[in-house]
């Protein structure tokens, strides 16, 4: 009897450890305040004159897609940055939208006042707490992959 009660007992510890865990996970993958998760997938050249402020490092161009646009910024002669302009502070406002500003260093939502840096989309001025969601980027040095 106590064999039994000892494997039931081992048998619920697992199965709320791997529960808890899967919870925690999914939590985590919030990190952007509910931000809508919206499918992206598109591929850019930069040999577009379309794109030609994405030619110089800290360009940036606004583009299409995502929950309310997205942000294209070049990093690096070898990496380019794809963020949603979706704020994450009360993102279910509608003024809920961040605009790259004039140092072309940081992109701010006016309504709220959060600022986000563009190099990794962490939050330079509160009251946002999340970061900018980020998209995946694959870049060849002339074509530019945006995904989630």
């Amino acid at each position: 009897m106590t064999k039994i009660k000892l494997r039931t007992g081992i048998s619920l510890f697992f199965i709320i450890f791997f529960m808890t865990n899967a919870f925690v996970s999914c939590k985590d993958d919030d990190r952007n305040g509910n931000i809508p998760l919206v499918e992206v997938y598109f591929q850019i050249n930069l040999d577009d004159p379309d794109y030609i402020q994405l030619k110089n490092i800290g360009g940036w161009e606004y583009i299409n897609g995502g929950s309310r646009g997205i942000i294209l910024y070049r990093l690096s002669n070898e990496e380019i940055k794809a963020y949603d302009r979706h704020c994450t502070f009360q993102p279910s406002s509608t003024c809920a939208l961040v605009s790259v500003d004039a140092t072309n260093f940081t992109a701010s939502d006016v309504c709220c006042g959060s600022s986000f840096l563009l190099n990794n989309g962490s939050v330079s001025n509160p009251p946002a707490t999340f970061p900018l969601k980020e998209y995946n980027t694959n870049f060849d040095g002339t074509n530019l992959i945006v995904s989630n």
